[in-house]
């Protein structure tokens, strides 16, 4: 990856907020830091953040750096297109609000076997080749969520991809919906350099259950995100990790052990696989928090939020998680998990394919039974 420096990205997708505004002072100030230890690559995304994440691009970094001071990543994603002919004019959009001339990153957003389909069919594909060739991308790549073998259906049919982003991080290695391996290892045979998205898995690898927590501690090293994201570092051909930050003590702390990066220790190794046993015994929903499902959902049902509420139930089994059930679902006339029509828009738009539907039912069960006396 040309002028990439160092293996560690600035996601724009969890910004720091002031209510329903991201917090410009706070990010600029994370932006700096970021910069000043050597770091250079931003990720952001049009619909991120409702169409926050590239005007905060502009405002935080476009407007006050140099363009050759940093490496930035926009992607084309399905929700903004129906036909071939409005993509250009969507990416000239997406320029403009960036404040840049150029992407040096452009990826297929989130693809998958449906998506896959749907871009073949409005050639965006064909249409970001062309970008490339008038100089306004430098590298096309995708984004991908789905199973291995659709990822290698991608890759066979176009090899002119340069970068492919997946969800990679040690509780989803072996998992079966998410083949994190298995994604990795078909990456790795089409000699693709690999971005690593989610090596947090939105925050669940650093808000861990107690005695999760505990076995990370007893190393007496770093943070719980430390763990993680070096994990995901650590393997051959990945070539960046991006964290979507939301302070800039977090900042602090991904910076501290990125600038000087080790890999895990084989006793360091051993204990992630201890933290993944017991997540993965408390059956807890792996829910990264990405809200895709949310902007299309027609009852406003804030779905991360009350899963939330419902692993911090399964975890600590105190009142605290009923409370804030009756917080977020009576915030901004938000429905609550019973008011779920069951369209099956989420579902469709979860990159964890996970049965929304399904899991909204069992959290009706677990926080709305008061109502029901």
């Amino acid at each position: 990856m040309d002028g990439v420096k160092k293996n560690f990205g600035f996601g724009y997708m969890r910004l720091p907020m002031i209510g329903e505004d991201v917090d410009i002072e706070q990010t600029k100030k994370m932006v700096d830091t970021y910069l000043e230890q050597g770091f250079n690559y931003f990720d952001t995304a049009h619909g991120y953040i409702q169409g926050k994440s590239e005007k905060a691009i502009k405002t935080c970094l476009t407007d006050r750096y140099s363009r050759d001071k940093y490496i930035l990543t926009n992607k084309l994603t399905n929700y903004f297109f129906k036909k071939e002919e409005d993509i250009r004019p969507l990416f000239e959009q997406q320029l403009e609000i960036c404040g840049v001339d150029y992407f040096d990153y452009y990826l297929m957003h989130a693809q998958g076997a449906e998506n896959f389909k749907y871009f073949k069919q409005c050639r965006a594909y064909e249409t970001a080749f062309e970008l490339k060739k008038e100089g306004k991308v430098k590298h096309v790549g995708i984004s991908f969520h789905d199973k291995a073998e659709v990822l290698e259906q991608i890759l066979t049919e176009y090899p002119q991809v340069e970068v492919v982003q997946i969800q990679f991080n040690y509780l989803d290695y072996e998992d079966p919906a998410v083949q994190s391996r298995k994604c990795y290892e078909v990456c790795r045979k089409h000699n693709k350099p690999v971005i690593v998205m989610e090596p947090v898995k939105g925050g669940s690898l650093v808000n861990l259950p107690e005695d999760a927590k505990k076995v990370l501690e007893d190393l007496h090293g770093g943070s719980p995100a430390s763990y993680a994201i070096r994990f995901a570092a650590g393997f051959d051909g990945i070539e960046m990790v991006l964290s979507g930050m939301s302070t800039l003590e977090q900042m602090q702390d991904n910076l501290s052990y990125m600038k000087d990066f080790q890999p895990l220790s084989d006793t360091e190794l051993d204990a992630v696989h201890k933290v993944t046993e017991i997540i993965r015994s408390a059956h807890l929903i792996p829910c990264t928090a990405c809200r895709y499902c949310v902007d299309g959902c027609p009852k406003k049902i804030s779905i991360p939020d009350l899963f939330a509420c419902m692993n911090t139930k399964q975890i600590y089994h105190d009142w605290n998680a009923d409370y804030y059930y009756n917080v977020v679902h009576t915030a901004d006339g938000k429905g609550k998990a019973s008011d779920c029509i069951k369209c099956g828009k989420c579902e469709k738009a979860c990159p964890q394919h996970l049965e929304i539907r399904k899991l909204l039912e069992e959290v009706a069960a677990e926080f709305e039974k008061k109502d029901e006396k």
